[in-house]
């Protein structure tokens, strides 16, 4: 599909649309005009779509700094009558959450949708928290699409709810929502367009401190104001049709509830295995429909709750039977049907419906260990640095730093960050030894440094360093804190799929920008010794790691060269082998670890297909065996 029959696509016209990319559709067709990221997997698609479309669409498109300043762009469009949108993925909420927790009570009076992708499973990420638990904690309405289609239409509806019940609203996806692709009708458009070439509708801010201002002297009555909205919208979640019963069963002994990409495998279960089992799929999830399950609990004895991470409807399932006096058995994560942790799919609950109705021979269900054992057969391949990865050079020159300081890698702290770089952590250069978050490195290395007697070495991204690094930084400074830290600016943001950041001279919509200089920002906070390297010279390298692991202070070191993926680099000559020269030691497998080199049959090949030409290897080779192609 060309994408811009995203935007030009008629009412009634079906495309096949990744989830991702029916959230944009649906962004369009409720008029959106204002849009805001930082990016992130499972969510990213979403932003590299709107930063190509938006100028088509009328909408103004940035990829923020963070999720946090992302949430306040939306947050203040939405609070000046205009149709906002903003997303990310789960652990970027973390990050907006401050902000978010107060929109609630401020409220909005265009819509606002903010879609979060959970990661189940953690397919790329750190955890796998459930955002179900913030808009309880917010008290924000949630609507969650199980299939294409629905995406599309929720974010729609997501607006229009949100501008009746004046609140933000929260589409959950998850990665196999976000991820499936799947037939799309599509809809009427909104008209958000104004007069002459691109320029994106404006809005008018009203100003109000009483509603908008939360000190204290406002803040109750706004958390007031709040509990009557959500109760309100606890009555249409009740009559929602987004909530709707699937009838398989005669009998009424058996029930289920499901959500999310969860209900597609609770229904195959059913109907595949023709289970007498009723289907009630809630898809407006919070506030929880308790009339409406209720309702639908009272006709069954036993009932299975299918939900993907926490139990939270199990929970309101459970509060609900105690609350009505019902006499209905509950099984789910909490009694040990269902698996409490990861992503669910249709042998999963195949297997935990089986526990309670032996519905199957348990040697004919397909069990998850055999299936883990299955995987383990397949010869598997970790990942890696890409050929010609700047960032490998900073790793080997690091390892031989601390070498010629008379040092083992293991008296050195690595603390690592979110991105391609920790990718560190695996041998030979052991460099990750902690990480927690976005931005977490320096602050990291600040807590080391004064916990340890021990050498710190920090490593974090360009746009990393952009999104939460800079505060640390300053703190490192002001407390006088000791080690060293690593910017690795590879010129873009590389781990979500190549979007821009404050580093690069180019926008989210792809207009010139002014480029932010790490170099200057890391001079104003503070820093004494800052050094711009190029990561591809092994004895620049190795010399300026030697300089900063010597001080006594914060010191920070720029690696500058662009990532190997970005399109349109000139690619220089792939190395060749020597054979006369090479004596087989291996050290450049060994040490440098490039998948474009390999040691076969006891000689040294390398595949000119991943070559990048960066060089580094003849530069590690002490013999004169590499050199460069043609």
């Amino acid at each position: 599909m060309n994408l811009k029959e995203l935007v030009s696509g008629k009412s009634g016209e079906k495309q096949f649309l990744l989830g991702n990319e029916a959230a944009v559709r649906g962004a369009i067709e409720a008029g959106v005009s204002v849009a805001a990221t930082y990016p992130g997997t499972p969510s990213s698609e979403i932003g590299n779509i709107l930063s190509v479309l938006a100028k088509d669409a009328n909408i103004y498109f940035e990829f923020s700094s963070n999720e946090k300043v992302a949430m306040e762009v939306a947050a203040t469009g939405a609070a000046s009558g205009l149709r906002t949108f903003t997303f990310m993925k789960h652990v970027g909420m973390n990050v907006a959450s401050d902000s978010f927790m107060t929109t609630a009570y401020t409220g909005v009076n265009g819509g606002m949708v903010i879609l979060v992708a959970d990661d189940p499973s953690l397919f790329s990420s750190q955890n796998e928290q459930d955002t179900r638990n913030y808009a309880r904690l917010a008290n924000v309405p949630v609507l969650e699409p199980s299939n294409c289609q629905e995406v599309k239409d929720m974010v729609k509806y997501g607006f229009e709810l949100s501008e009746k019940c004046k609140l933000p609203v929260i589409v959950r996806t998850t990665t196999r929502v976000s991820h499936m692709r799947g037939v799309v009708e599509f809809g009427d458009v909104k008209d958000n367009s104004s007069s002459g070439d691109f320029h994106w509708k404006k809005g008018h801010f009203i100003k109000d401190p009483s509603k908008y201002v939360p000190v204290p002297a406002f803040a109750g009555d706004m958390h007031e104001r709040l509990c009557e909205k959500i109760s309100e919208v606890n009555n249409i979640a009740n009559k929602s049709d987004y909530n709707k019963i699937t009838q398989f069963s005669d009998d009424k002994k058996y029930g289920a509830i499901a959500s999310g990409s969860a209900f597609n495998y609770a229904y195959d279960v059913v109907k595949n295995n023709e289970l007498d089992i009723d289907i009630l799929k809630v898809s407006f999830s919070y506030p929880f429909p308790d009339k409406k399950a209720a309702d639908f609990l009272k006709d069954f004895e036993e009932v299975f709750i299918v939900e993907e991470v926490d139990p939270v409807m199990e929970k309101e399932i459970l509060a609900i039977i105690g609350r009505e006096k019902l006499n209905v058995v509950v099984h789910g994560k909490l009694d040990g049907t269902l698996p409490q942790c990861g992503e669910f799919n249709s042998d999963i609950v195949e297997m935990g419906f089986n526990k309670i109705l032996n519905f199957k021979d348990k040697n004919s269900v397909v069990h998850t260990k055999s299936l883990e054992e299955l995987s383990e057969s397949i010869p598997s391949r970790a990942p890696v640095l890409c050929a010609g990865c700047p960032h490998r050079a900073m790793y080997y020159g690091i390892n031989k730093a601390i070498e010629e300081l008379g040092l083992k890698t293991s008296d050195v702290i690595f603390a690592s960050d979110i991105g391609c770089y920790t990718l560190g952590i695996n041998p030979p250069y052991n460099a990750a030894d902690y990480l927690l978050s976005m931005g977490s490195s320096v602050g990291d290395g600040c807590g080391f440094s004064v916990s340890t007697d021990q050498k710190v070495a920090s490593f974090i991204g360009d746009s990393t360093f952009f999104h939460s690094g800079i505060a640390p930084l300053i703190n490192a400074v002001h407390n006088k804190h000791n080690f060293v830290l690593t910017i690795l600016d590879n010129r873009i943001t590389a781990m979500t799929g190549g979007q821009p950041n404050p580093g690069i001279p180019v926008d989210g919509m792809g207009g010139e920008a002014p480029e932010i200089s790490v170099r200057k920002l890391a001079l104003a906070c503070g820093v004494d010794y800052v050094r711009v390297i190029n990561p591809f010279n092994l004895e620049q390298v190795v010399k300026t790691y030697v300089e900063a692991l010597n001080r006594e202070d914060t010191a920070v070191i720029i690696s500058k060269a662009p990532c190997t993926l970005i399109k349109g680099l000139a690619k220089k000559p792939p190395v060749k082998v020597n054979t006369p020269n090479c004596n087989g030691c291996g050290k450049c497998v060994n040490e440098l670890a490039c998948p474009a080199i390999s040691k076969i049959d006891g000689k040294i090949t390398i595949d000119s297909s991943s070559c990048d030409g960066c060089g580094v290897c003849i530069q590690v080779c002490k013999y004169g065996a590499l050199e460069v192609g043609k």
